[in-house]
């Protein structure tokens, strides 16, 4: 195309890499190329480059890129990271295995906290204290400094971590210790939590500027290599990376502080969810990404995606985790995906998941040795799947051995295979409606008034049969469902999210203090965007103020309303705290209010693509099918159904259930007495039946 526009974005996921290239030319009519490959850990670069090679896009002929990994998560749920060092306030070494008496398993008298990244003979201490006003109350005494750094070369340390008290208040000690570490040792590296996070609770901060330091070195050597090989292949830019706030952020700053991309898969799908809510005015959402290994759901109201920063790793009923306490998309996230593991306990009761059975062996129907039977295995052995059509074609189904892993659980259960996947594929959809509950009715939201958007393989599969159980009635399934992640982030604007704690209250001196303090971290974040070459005059900002009930724990986010803060506003603002209070707890207080700190969203456009409507056509979906089969609908029973060829739909189609749409990333499965329609960008809209 003549003067056209190349955008791609590139998806590192934990069993394949995902490719979506939009080009776009002068009129705004687009084409658009998909493609998947295999991950190829440790060298996860080599995917993204075979990736492009597969999809046949010359990097020299792209304007803009964006890149999303699970390179920092599997760095850490694998333990792959790097030997850290811990230097903190005199006193305050013991905090990360002191952590939170909140354990989930509360009454095993035989439980045990998990173990630090950083051991007890790693974290050393320096004298100095700051209060939590940020007044300094002991002067920092840094002689010590040199002996610490001389036991960590000993040790083999490869990072170090900076975490001092009440630093989110006052940072100029940590700055004062950064920048001697990096004067003394520059090989090593170096993060201190500052740089981070600007959020109270010494734990928290501790331990996400020890998880910053343990993953930065392999991310720098990954995003480093990534880099060079794209520029090895004349890529002339410099790649965006996709964070965990639903943003893209620049290469280098990344490097500085890779732990922001800790969940950079999952929020660009609930992003790109967002983004389509908007083009096909659906502002409320209900976002389901269903993968080979889990399925992650997140709640969207009016257009916004929600960011927290009590984000935990290796949480489960017998686990405390981790925290991280950077920007994360809200999200929830269960052990259930196409290849989760069936299985049957000693009481003869079926359970599936969390164990997967992952891209090797795989599920049985893979015909790579697996022999457990999967979610995948179940939906195949029902017709749900074509089993002429495995993956798109690129697989044979090993019908053998689907069917055999299906027998050896109806033989546990004393039941019939087609009872036994059945039963498999119902106690999916039962685990994912669970999640979806955690998102919306336990936050006192109900699904009734959300519309499921459903993404991911599998997302598709069981979309309207979840929809069913909520009472939600419309299902949309996005064009390019299967690699929807990767399409989002080029949905994503440059963001930053800034967190800062700062107790005030609500009384009219306090507007005077809120405003002051929104507006010096909107010059910060100018002064940064700047930094890179971004025009302040592009960057717009959203305001968050995070407030409680005087004296509580916890805090509740609220959008501030647009314009500057003043005494007379501050009822409005306490008025939608109440409101935002009682939805999600069911009461409210007569209490005074007070903020605990602010939440600011700095933004700016940099090659964000428009999609432009297709024209509308005949509603006859006769030329797109491609047969018929029976299709087992497990609570609907077994029905002969329209199978339709996902790639022949066009704008304008429609037609009835029972049917499947099958394309070579996924399989939409609509249930009898529901309709589907083809919209102006490609998405099917799935209205279900009474």
């Amino acid at each position: 195309m003549a003067n056209s526009t190349i955008r791609v974005a590139t998806d590192v996921g934990g069993t394949f890499t995902d490719l979506v290239c939009f080009e776009t030319d002068e009129n705004g009519a687009s084409s658009i190329r998909t493609a998947k490959s295999d991950t190829t850990p440790p060298d996860f670069e080599k995917g993204v480059l075979n990736v492009l090679e597969k999809g046949g896009v010359d990097p020299g002929t792209v304007d803009f890129l964006a890149h999303g990994t699970t390179v920092v998560i599997n760095a850490l749920t694998e333990r792959k990271g790097v030997k850290v060092g811990l230097i903190t306030t005199t006193g305050f070494r013991d905090i990360l295995e002191i952590a939170r008496g909140n354990r989930p398993d509360f009454f095993n008298l035989h439980y045990k906290k998990p173990p630090p990244f950083v051991p007890r003979y790693l974290r050393r201490e320096l004298p100095g204290r700051m209060s939590y006003r940020g007044e300094e109350l002991q002067p920092l005494e840094m002689s010590g400094l040199p002996a610490i750094l001389d036991g960590f070369r000993e040790e083999g340390v490869e990072a170090v971590a900076i975490c001092f008290l009440h630093s989110y208040a006052n940072p100029k000690h940590e700055q004062a210790v950064l920048a001697e570490v990096g004067r003394l040792w520059p090989d090593v590296s170096v993060v201190s939590s500052h740089q981070i996070t600007r959020e109270w609770r010494e734990y928290e901060r501790t331990n996400t500027a020890v998880l910053s330091a343990y993953v930065q070195p392999i991310a720098e050597r990954y995003l480093s290599r990534l880099s060079e090989g794209l520029a090895s292949r004349d890529f002339k830019g410099s790649p965006y990376i996709m964070q965990s706030n639903c943003g893209v952020d620049s290469l280098e700053s990344v490097s500085r502080i890779p732990i922001t991309m800790v969940e950079s898969g999952p929020a660009s799908g609930f992003w790109g969810a967002a983004e389509l809510g908007k083009l096909i005015d659906e502002p409320n959402i209900l976002a389901l990404d269903i993968g080979g290994t889990t399925a992650k759901c997140s709640l969207i109201e009016n257009g916004q995606v929600r960011i927290m920063t009590d984000y935990w790793i290796e949480k489960d009923r017998t686990s405390a985790g981790y925290p991280i306490m950077v920007p994360v998309v809200d999200l929830v996230e269960i052990g259930n995906g196409g290849g989760s593991i069936a299985w049957v306990d000693d009481f003869k009761k079926l359970h599936v998941g969390p164990q997967s059975a992952g891209a090797l062996p795989g599920p049985a129907a893979y015909g790579k040795g697996g022999t457990d039977a999967t979610t995948t295995d179940a939906n195949l052995y029902l017709g749900r799947i074509n089993k002429d059509y495995f993956c798109g074609g690129e697989i044979d189904a090993d019908m053998n051995a689907a069917n055999s892993a299906i027998e050896t659980v109806a033989g546990k259960l004393g039941v019939n295979a087609k009872e036994a996947a059945r039963g498999i594929v119902r106690i999916a959809n039962n685990n994912m409606v669970n999640a979806l509950k955690l998102v919306s009715l336990n936050r006192g939201f109900d699904p009734r008034d959300f519309t499921l958007v459903a993404f991911g393989g599998g997302g598709a599969m069981h979309a309207v049969a979840l929809a069913a159980e909520l009472g939600v009635k419309k299902v949309v399934v996005p064009a390019g469902a299967s690699v929807f992640s990767a399409w989002g982030m080029m949905m994503s604007d440059l963001r930053r999210d800034y967190f800062v704690t700062r107790l005030v209250d609500l009384s009219e001196g306090g507007a005077r203090e809120i405003e002051a303090l929104f507006a010096e971290t909107e010059e910060q974040a100018r002064a940064q965007f700047a930094q890179e070459g971004i025009d302040g005059a592009r960057v717009s900002f959203l305001r968050f103020g995070k407030f409680r009930y005087q004296n509580q724990e916890h805090t509740t986010e609220v959008l501030v309303p647009e314009g500057e803060i003043t005494g007379e506003r501050l009822a409005e603002i306490e008025a939608l705290f109440h409101e935002t209070y009682e939805r999600e707890y069911t009461y409210r207080l007569d209490a005074p209010v007070e903020m605990v700190g602010i939440h600011l969203v700095a933004s700016a456009e940099v090659g964000k693509l428009t999609m432009k409507e297709q024209p509308m056509g005949d509603a006859d979906a006769s030329p797109a099918i491609k047969g018929r089969r029976s299709v087992d609908y497990a609570l609907d029973g077994e029905h002969e159904s329209m199978i339709f060829d996902g790639l022949a739909l066009k704008p304008g189609m429609a037609f009835d259930g029972p049917a499947i749409v099958e394309d070579p990333g996924t399989t939409v499965v609509i249930h009898p007495g529901s309709s589907a329609r083809i919209d102006a960008y490609g998405n099917i809209h799935i209205e279900l039946g009474a």
